[in-house]
């Protein structure tokens, strides 16, 4: 097949980060994939896509292609991966102080769960990682490490040194199926993409959106329960396996073949 993918830009968002690994496990089976961009040159990964780089779409000829992928497609409804680096082997052993990973862009609601939790005597090591520095409403004061725009290896060497996630997102993120791949414990905001990943929702621990307070509480729930913790590790290994490359692979092929 020969296919394109459409990318405004070039920054490292999960949208890229999914068509990056869609266009390497195409081409490894011997597709013919290009990644059409308006943006800069790509730095931060490699990839096995050829590339073209265009002003304005319209200048790109696409009469070759059987399929283009637009830039506002939902590429997360054809298939999610995670590199097989982050999937990790039963028998961790957890850290004496749980350090806890706060990841994205929006969360304030993530730090409120943290305080709560603490307020409630809870012991805990807060990883704040994030694309970008700082801003001036980060309570840096209550976060024992700060990372800022990580490459793939430095993030999977991260996520291997945590223990539970606590991910306030509200829309398309791969952090948590990351996490549950590397093995690590889960605390959610009920929303559909965290909902998405298998029918029964007992990979994870779900708070309502916007909810600080509920978030803490859930957390307060995994910090104080060894045996919890180990049963939702277990069960989103088992739910991450449908993000491993061949599986995806094989997905994408009979998607894009229908």
């Amino acid at each position: 097949m020969n296919l394109a993918y459409l990318a405004e830009d070039t920054d490292p968002s999960a949208r890229l980060h999914t068509v990056l690994a869609q266009a390497d496990v195409l081409v490894a089976r011997g597709h013919r994939v290009r990644i059409v961009t308006t943006g800069l040159p790509l730095t931060w990964r490699p990839s096995r896509a050829e590339w073209v780089y265009v002003d304005d779409f319209r200048e790109y000829d696409a009469s070759g292609d059987e399929f283009v992928i637009g830039a506002t497609d939902d590429v997360t409804r054809i298939g999610v991966i995670v590199g097989e680096e982050l999937f990790r082997a039963h028998g961790r052993r957890e850290n004496d102080l749980p350090r806890v990973l706060l990841s994205g862009s929006d969360v304030s609601d993530g730090y409120g769960a943290v305080t709560h939790a603490r307020w409630f005597h809870q012991k805990l090591d807060l990883i704040r990682v994030s694309p970008w520095a700082p801003s001036r409403e980060e309570p840096l004061d209550t976060v024992q490490e700060f990372h800022v725009a990580l490459t793939t290896a430095e993030m999977t060497r991260l996520v291997h040194s945590c223990d539970i996630l606590v991910a306030p997102e509200e829309g398309f993120s791969l952090t948590a199926p990351q996490a549950m791949a590397a093995g690590v414990a889960c605390v959610l905001t009920s929303t559909p993409w965290h909902r998405s990943f298998d029918e029964r929702h007992d990979y994870a621990l779900f708070a309502p959106q916007d909810n600080a307070v509920e978030l803490g509480e859930r957390l307060i729930e995994l910090l104080s329960d060894p045996a919890l913790r180990a049963r939702l590790v277990t069960r989103g290994r088992e739910v991450a396996e449908q993000w491993r490359s061949e599986h995806v692979a094989e997905r994408l092929e009979a998607f894009f073949r229908r």
